[in-house]
């Protein structure tokens, strides 16, 4: 039977929306069903910062009645803006095993982002590149951490199979505690000279002094990845959300600033992140009944951390400041209960990046694949 896409209206298919992955994965034990209520809110155009700057389409596909798959279309026109490119995104993708179903999904985003005017459609991201994001490749034997997919193989051979081209492969980095020996010296070495000869020294953020930091976190973030593949910048929108978002699950011990002495500049800064998916897995997409009982008593559940951010001014990159950070958060893991964790996700194009995994004694576990279509 032929495969009907149509878009989104009204709460009823909002809700099939956001039920679809629970009867695709429910039986699957890595993964990790989130939160309904924020899904509700996420996909709120109201309430998401991502639409002050955006727009999306969201489509549900049935067979007979059936919904067999969902994506969305979206314009993020910051990014275009700051480019001068005319692409669109697609995001939120679930599919049944089925080719016709993913072409079908995959041509109501065609359609509705080229009558707009773009001319290359480039996802999944959900909505945007520090959302989740990307086709897992590698790593279907882990669980999946904060603000990471998961998905069953097929997922990438259909999407290859109907014509998709790989646009780019994210890589997440394990580093454990016990790493630590295998780290290179040198690292040490550049960490201990960052005060007395740079002039650099670490501070933690504060929950008070958050949404101040995360100014000083968006004008480094804006500065060190700016030459990054789909970078946006980020605006005052999107940290006032995002300040909002890290409140649930700040950590002081992991959320770091390093600044000059002497004129207190922002020189660098690192936000890693409790894996909030260690308690999520439990509460089964509810707060309620006991779901909220989970979340209060979180730090109980969470022994892993993921590092977000890491980034360095790029006329600071000299100064050892980055080594200083890895070798802080090794400290960390060594003091508190969280004894290792990912890092990324990094561009596989980030050979500075990589390298400095490298070095810390990390492995690749898990690869993520951007695609893109050319109209």
């Amino acid at each position: 039977m032929s495969v009907d896409v149509r878009p989104v209206t009204g709460g009823r298919d909002l809700k099939a929306f956001i039920d679809l992955p629970f009867r695709l994965h429910a039986n699957h034990p890595l993964w990790i069903p989130p939160l309904k209520v924020e899904r509700r809110i996420f996909l709120n155009r109201k309430l998401n910062a991502y639409f002050k700057h955006a727009d999306a389409e969201y489509f549900l596909a049935r067979r007979e009645g059936r919904v067999v798959g969902r994506i969305t279309a979206q314009i993020n026109h910051s990014y275009n803006e700051y480019h001068g490119r005319q692409y669109g995104n697609f995001g939120f993708l679930e599919f049944e095993e089925d080719p016709e179903v993913l072409t079908a999904l995959l041509g109501a985003a065609h359609a509705w982002l080229q009558a707009r005017g773009m001319t290359r459609m480039i996802g999944p991201m959900d909505f945007a590149m520090n959302d989740e994001c990307g086709v897992l490749i590698e790593g279907f034997d882990l669980r999946p951490m904060i603000r990471q997919p998961w998905h069953p193989p097929y997922y990438q051979r259909v999407m290859e199979e109907v014509g998709l081209e790989k646009a780019m492969d994210l890589f997440m980095w394990n580093l454990e505690v016990a790493d630590r020996d295998r780290m290179l010296p040198v690292l040490f070495e550049l960490a201990d000279q960052v005060e007395p000869k740079h002039g650099i020294r670490l501070r933690k953020m504060t929950r008070r002094s958050l949404r101040k930091d995360l100014d000083v976190f968006g004008d480094i973030y804006n500065e060190a990845w700016k030459r990054n593949w789909d970078f946006v910048p980020y605006s005052k929108e999107d940290l006032d959300a995002l300040a909002q978002e890290t409140q649930l699950v700040f950590d002081r011990d992991w959320m770091m600033v390093a600044e000059r002495i002497d004129t207190g500049e922002a020189v660098a800064s690192a936000m890693t992140f409790p894996d909030v998916n260690q308690v999520l897995e439990k509460m089964n997409g509810r707060l309620l009944p006991f779901g909220w009982l989970y979340f209060l008593r979180r730090k109980k559940y969470m022994n892993r951390v993921r590092v977000g951010w890491l980034g360095v001014k790029p006329e600071y990159q000299h100064t050892g400041v980055a080594a200083k950070l890895y070798v802080e958060h090794f400290d960390m893991a060594a003091a508190t209960a969280f004894k290792g964790g990912e890092m990324g996700w990094i561009l596989e194009t980030n050979k500075p990046m990589n390298r400095g995994m490298e070095a810390m004694g990390g492995r690749i576990v898990k690869k993520y694949r951007m695609y893109e279509r050319v109209f």
